[in-house]
């Protein structure tokens, strides 16, 4: 008879196997997992509202600047171009050099032609002088033809009394015809003199007339001025001083500090009077104008600080700066074609305004942008 299978014997339980956790236990652990949670929640609400509520940042900042255009006043062949792109340059520094030899000739020109102006205003003022010395010598010629009529009348009183005395000796036989008609010849004559002596002091009375006339007219043109202020000097003065301008206006040379970019010119080239060769950008006074939404405007004021980093030189590079104005507008105000929201499907679309916020120049010394850097830039709001 096969034996019967025994019954295996069960394990009897180790006695150092941990013990089930309660329901007390669990209850406690999640009780200090909430408190931690909460306790962190707590900590982040305080450390958001002391440092991050009221700011509004935004990432659409774009480094801008007053760029000065350099162009041309005057026209010529260019001779020496001496900057090139990305130069940093300073204000007085030669740029360009235009062929100054048309400027040569027009500045020659024009000293020659103020030198006989100044000639022109002397001959003129003496002739007003001379004008005035032949008024007072016609003077003496009236008195002397006035001194001859005189002579003639008595010369013609004279001459009447020969001839009635004459005429009244024909009579009785004591004087001769021929002594009459001499008498009387003489006594025509006196009258044709004394006729001549008239009209000369007509004629020197007239004469007088048109020398104070003429010297009238050449003391007009000199009166009230001298050689420095008569209108013609003046006038070729100023066209000596636009000469001369012209003429130092070959040299181009920079207006502003700052960088050479778009250069446009080269040598032997003719350049237009008004046409840009090249732009500085004055990097140094660069600014940024931040696009932030208009619901993030409610807070924003003048004056704000503002905290700025850049692509360009990282997270560890923060440029602080200040809020100094709004655009007049959103940018799509003045988009080549504005938007037209006058229609039945219009969806609002929350728009974006430029605000001009100027950067500490120390910063922009130690670490210089250039034109076009996107920034982010973060408003604190707080500030009054």
């Amino acid at each position: 008879m096969a034996d019967a299978p025994q019954p295996q014997a069960v394990a009897a339980p180790a006695a150092d196997a941990p013990a089930p956790p309660t329901a007390g236990k669990r209850k406690r652990l999640f009780l200090i997992l909430g408190a931690v949670v909460v306790t962190i929640g707590i900590l982040y609400a305080v450390w958001y509202f002391l440092t991050q509520s009221g700011r509004v940042d935004t990432d659409n900042a774009y480094v801008g600047a007053d760029s000065a255009q350099v162009t041309s006043l005057v026209s010529g062949a260019v001779t020496e171009v001496r900057v090139g792109g990305t130069q940093v340059v300073k204000k007085g520094d030669v740029l360009v050099v235009i062929d100054p030899a048309d400027a040569k000739i027009d500045l020659a020109t024009a000293e020659a032609a103020l030198k006989q102006a100044q000639q022109k205003f002397g001959q003129t003022s003496a002739e007003a002088s001379s004008a005035r010395a032949t008024v007072s010598s016609r003077g003496a010629e009236i008195a002397q033809a006035r001194a001859r009529l005189v002579d003639a009348n008595a010369t013609v009183a004279r001459t009447r009394i020969d001839l009635d005395r004459r005429q009244r000796l024909v009579g009785s036989g004591a004087a001769s015809a021929e002594e009459l008609s001499n008498a009387r010849a003489a006594y025509d004559s006196a009258v044709a003199a004394r006729g001549l002596a008239q009209a000369g002091v007509t004629a020197a009375i007239a004469t007088q007339n048109a020398a104070g006339q003429s010297a009238t007219a050449s003391e007009a043109l000199v009166r009230g001025t001298t050689v420095y202020t008569a209108p013609d000097v003046a006038t070729a003065r100023a066209r000596l001083d636009k000469a001369r301008l012209d003429f130092e206006r070959t040299v181009i040379r920079a207006p502003v500090d700052g960088i050479v970019t778009n250069r446009q010119v080269q040598i032997g080239q003719r350049i237009a009077t008004g046409a840009p060769i090249m732009t500085i950008v004055p990097i140094a006074s660069a600014y940024v104008d931040a696009n932030f939404k208009e619901s993030q405007l409610r807070h924003v004021k003048v004056g704000q600080p503002v905290e700025l980093t850049s692509d360009f030189y990282g997270d560890d590079v923060v440029f602080h700066g200040r809020v100094t104005g709004f655009a007049g507008g959103t940018g799509a105000a003045f988009s080549l074609i504005p938007a037209q929201n006058a229609t039945g499907n219009w969806v609002k679309v929350v728009q974006r305004l430029p605000v001009r916020v100027t950067l500490d120049p120390k910063e922009l010394r130690a670490h210089p942008l250039r034109v076009g850097l996107t920034m982010d830039a973060v408003i604190d709001t707080r500030a009054k």
